[in-house]
Order: C-alpha cells, then structure tokens, then sequence
C-alpha cells in the first residue's frame, strides 16, 4: 500500500532519544529555531530511487538484522499517512493527515556515517509495520489521537522487557498543526547539511509522490533499551494504545494496535 509513498521519519522529536541513541553529536551544527525542536527529517523510502532507498524497507511479521556486522536497535514510532498538497511549481502547500499506526523506525548504530538515511535501509525488513490503522477524525487537539500513548517491548528467551518507555502522543515535542507546519516547511527548504537531505529534491526526484509515510519520531528508551542491541530470536512489540480504553497489555486486542516482528 505504501510503496509509492515516499517514506521520511523526524529526527529528535522525544526528549533525550538522540542522546540515549548516541546521536546527539551528529547534529551539534544543526540550528533550531526552539530548543525543543526537531532537529529535521530524513527519507528512509524513496519511491522509484535505482539507490539503496529504492528498496521498499517495510515488513510487519520479520525483522532482518544486516548481513554484516551492526548494533540495531528498535525505534518505537507512530507513523502517520498524509496526502501532500502541491501548488502548480511543486511547492509542498500543505499535508493532510489521514490514519496512523505502530511503526519500528529500526535503526543501526554505526560509526562514521555522514546521513541518517544511511542507517535506515539495508533490505526488505529493515522496518516494521503493524497491519492495522486508525483514522485520523482531525490533526489537531481534541481528536482521537489525543488519548493515545507508545510503547514498545522485546521479548528475550521467554522474558518480556520495556524497550522504550510509555509515553503519550501529546508527549511529542511537536505534534499536530505545529508538527504539520514544520514538515512543510522541511520538505520545501531543509537544505542537504550533516547528516540532513534536501527533502525538496528527493520529492522531485520521486516525481512529486501523492502520499508521504512520516514516522514522527521515536521514545526515550527505557534502561533494557538503552543497554541492549537487538538479537536473533528476539520478539519486538510495538503498541499504540487509547489509554481510557485500555492497557500496553501485549496480550489483548483491545483498543491498541500492536505491531510484533520477529527478529532474524
């Protein structure tokens, strides 16, 4: 379904993600204009691309650890679909948010590399997800996404541990019009610096996608998180849940979307 969307995620939209991911440094010369903004967005997906982007990434049962030599770590996200409004010259004009769901931005830790998008793709399950969505009543404060928290866990030979800790939607550093206004502001001028891209090119390069799959930023994560590299064997649960319906609660369906990957 995703497969002509272009696929971006938001750098640094949680307080202390990047610092715990050891990603803080790589954005030291990136300017914001608020001390709590995200620092920008990067693709991970790039419809129709002959590079390593074109590869669709996106799984919802496996995730495949690379063939070489990488410390992977869960990124426990809310990943929302929106149509992207164009004006004549293809300027982004606006984003219209349309259902959301469980996603696993996966990334690797890796030394050295000048681009994020150079830690998020590397085969066809390099992401998760979940196969269920929600739409989206209205993006804006007093919709159905204002009740939802994230959370995520990974099982390990038998034992169920926090990944990422519980945290609600209205916990994004931006989030509705506010998050809205600044991707259509990156995706028309973030400029290629650091390990940012020039968003505007790839939208050109892409032949102007209809949809954009925005992954809106990951969770601090919780100690078992932060201390431990995914493994072969290991299960990955992803949950978005109404906290006035229900529970994190991996074992019930209600009111929740769970996303579970296993680990190869």
């Amino acid at each position: 379904m995703l497969k002509n969307s272009i696929g971006l995620g938001v750098a640094g939209n949680f307080a202390h993600h990047l610092e715990q991911a050891g990603e803080l440094k790589d954005f030291e010369n990136v300017m914001t204009k608020e001390a709590n903004a995200p620092k920008g967005i990067f693709p991970f997906y790039l419809p129709h691309s002959n590079d390593f982007l074109g590869l669709y990434p996106i799984g919802d049962e496996i995730l495949e650890l690379p063939k070489y030599e990488a410390n992977a770590q869960v990124e426990p996200e809310v990943g929302i679909l929106f149509d992207i409004i164009y004006d004549a010259r293809f300027k982004v004009l606006g984003l219209e948010a349309k259902k959301f769901t469980a996603f696993n931005d996966c990334t690797i830790r890796k030394e050295g590399v000048k681009k994020i998008s150079e830690k998020k793709s590397w085969s066809a399950n390099s992401k998760g997800i979940a196969k269920e969505w929600i739409e989206i009543d209205k993006f804006e404060e007093g919709g159905i996404m204002d009740s939802f928290h994230l959370c995520s866990f990974v099982k390990r030979e038998g034992v169920l541990h926090e990944y990422g800790v519980d945290a609600p939607l209205l916990g994004y550093s931006y989030f509705y019009k506010k998050l809205e206004n600044w991707l259509v502001e990156k995706m028309n001028e973030q400029k290629d610096f650091g390990p940012l891209e020039d968003i505007a090119e790839h939208l050109k390069a892409c032949d102007y996608p209809k949809e954009a799959f925005i992954s809106i930023g990951a969770t601090a994560y919780a100690e078992f998180g932060e201390k431990n590299y995914l493994k072969n064997n290991d299960e990955i649960y992803v949950v978005v849940y109404d906290k006035r319906k229900g529970s994190a609660d991996i074992n019930t369906a209600e009111s929740k979307i769970i996303l579970h990957q296993k680990v190869v």
